[in-house]
């Protein structure tokens, strides 16, 4: 399995020169990639009373970085480590754009990016940015295919139900023609689409009963759209929050047994007082799974 970390957002703080180390300290680790989340315009957390406080992960009282300039950062400060986003919430977003920013970052870190995208769940970010949330489940459909459009066209024309684009086109061309889609979520609908158009699946949940069910049914409609299940990628995420050692390996012998093709390790939460401290659990990480 290749090895991930999640860039920890909302415990590293503004510094570039501490954000610049800890990616090579990453890198200088092993780990094969770095995984940054997104939140766009993240809300007030006293302003909202409608939205249950365990889903507001992200505030805008913490540090979220803007994620699609992060990786374009980090890109020019590393030279081996993938980069990932898990995941851009691209519904809220508009996707020409979106194609040019992941086309840059894959040109500047020579090709090492993966494109993680997701619907998100922040309504007002929703609202403030003029995107309909009720038909973002709809709309990613069509964003994949107009981003491989622009990906492996010089030039597009193309429309559809929410995208009207005539003879336009983005330069320079990403290195990886097209750049690898993942997707992210856990509701049946969304594993079905990863098994008919995604690259891969990043999981957040441990790899229990129903990570198998909805497996089987990824590659179920992968085989139903004449795709080779076997080529579509599993993430799986082991965060270290109120975990002992033992329990990772648990965990990361699980997404072994399930044919996982990555893992990666989740430092935030975990009381950390110090970046120091993310990458020493980063290290015990990397040494578990290397034990096989």
């Amino acid at each position: 399995m290749k090895i991930g970390a999640t860039f920890p957002h909302i415990e590293i703080g503004s510094d570039p020169a501490v954000i610049r180390d800890y990616a090579r300290a990453v890198e200088g680790l092993g780990c094969d990639h770095l995984i940054a989340y997104d939140e766009t315009l993240p809300p007030d957390p006293d302003e909202v009373t409608d939205v249950p406080r365990e889903m507001l992960y992200y505030t805008n009282r913490q540090t979220t970085h803007e994620v699609l300039i992060l990786l374009g950062y980090l890109a020019g400060v590393t030279t081996t480590l993938g980069l990932a986003t898990a995941v851009l919430i691209v519904t809220a977003r508009q996707t020409g754009i979106v194609a040019k920013q992941a086309a840059e970052i894959d040109v500047l870190s020579n090709g090492r990016l993966r494109l993680g995208l997701g619907l998100g769940w922040n309504k007002y970010a929703y609202a403030a940015l003029g995107e309909d949330m009720r038909t973002r489940g709809r709309r990613i459909e069509e964003q994949i295919r107009v981003l491989r459009e622009f990906w492996t066209k010089p030039t597009v024309n193309f429309k559809g139900a929410w995208h009207d684009i005539a003879h336009v086109g983005v330069n320079p061309q990403p290195v990886q023609r097209p750049i690898p889609i993942w997707l992210g979520g856990m509701a049946d609908r969304v594993v079905e689409r990863i098994g008919r158009l995604g690259d891969g699946w990043f999981v957040d949940t441990p790899p229990d009963a129903e990570v198998v069910r909805k497996l089987a049914l990824l590659r179920d409609a992968a085989r139903k759209a004449g795709r080779d299940p076997s080529a579509i990628g599993i993430e799986g995420r082991v965060s270290v929050a109120n975990k002992t050692e033992a329990e990772w390996a648990a965990e990361i012998e699980g997404w072994r047994k399930l044919k996982a093709t990555h893992v990666s390790v989740d430092t935030m939460n975990a009381g950390f007082a110090s970046i120091d401290a993310h990458i020493k659990a980063i290290e015990r990480f990397v040494n578990r799974v290397k034990k096989g």
